[in-house]
């Protein structure tokens, strides 16, 4: 991998975890473009640093919100915040198991393989398209306000957090699959966006702290192909990239937007079944 793979990979990832058409889907598909032929554990680490990258993204684009979440949560203030904080935590809790108990063949579907990739954005242009027309008033057609529906509740939380942990599979989009799963079950539009954002924060850095011990422990060393250079630049690029798409994808969420990226994950989802 050349400084110039780094720089592409981390463009598509700052993009693509954010918008709905899968981080690890398009990864994938560029990887075989690109004909980088990394190994399991070596592509997999490069993306940790990759979504390493975007978490920071997260979290300087939604810096008030954290902000208010972390003083909240550590000063046990008891608010809404407190309790919102713990339902990112109750999120967490599938796609933990999923970690723990399945990872091995979580790391086996990560092998470049695009007939998976190609049917799960098939998955994915079906879900964002569902979720668009269950969001339209069904008398006139029209897209239902951002502001209409429910708070996100112990029991949406967990269902936003199944998703998630589905959504491991390469080509399934984390953020289309829980924003859309969110929408479906009736959470307010303008609200599951940042939920999902920042539910997303956890598994990433227990993933990124489980790497460094690996590099520690001497498990993932000696890897040439992915110098400390190239990692940076990946890491980099995708932080500025993900600000950027961070704040569209929150308009486009607000706006009802969505379908577009379901008819560009049909196509692309058709294209690696057919490649």
């Amino acid at each position: 991998m050349n400084w110039l793979d780094a720089l592409i990979l981390g463009i598509v990832q700052g993009l693509a975890e954010y918008l709905p058409i899968s981080s690890s889907g398009h990864l994938a598909i560029f990887r075989e473009i690109l004909g980088i032929d990394l190994a399991g554990e070596q592509a997999l680490q490069f993306d940790i640093i990759l979504h390493a990258g975007t978490v920071c993204s997260t979290i300087v684009v939604l810096w008030p919100l954290f902000r208010r979440l972390l003083l909240s949560f550590f000063g046990w203030k008891r608010d809404a915040d407190f309790w919102y904080v713990w339902k990112i935590i109750v999120s967490c809790i599938p796609i933990a198991i999923v970690g723990f108990c399945f990872k091995d063949l979580v790391d086996s579907l990560f092998e470049g393989n695009l007939m998976i990739v190609g049917v799960c954005l098939l998955a994915t242009a079906g879900l964002l398209a569902f979720a668009h027309f269950s969001d339209r008033n069904p008398s006139g057609g029209k897209m239902l306000p951002a502001s209409r529906g429910r708070d996100i509740g112990w029991w949406d939380a967990l269902t936003i957090g199944v998703a998630q942990a589905v959504a491991v599979l390469p080509g399934l989009s984390r953020s289309g699959t829980t924003i859309a799963t969110g929408i479906i079950i009736g959470d307010k539009r303008d609200k599951v966006a940042s939920f999902s954002f920042l539910m997303v924060i956890i598994p990433i850095l227990g993933e990124c702290l489980l790497g460094v011990k690996d590099i520690l422990a001497g498990e993932a060393a000696g890897d040439p192909e992915v110098g400390a250079g190239c990692l940076a630049i990946g890491f980099l690029t995708s932080f500025l990239v993900g600000c950027v798409a961070c704040k569209w994808m929150l308009r486009l969420v607000n706006k009802g937007q969505l379908v577009w990226f379901a008819l560009y994950c049909l196509a692309v989802g058709i294209l690696c079944l057919v490649w």
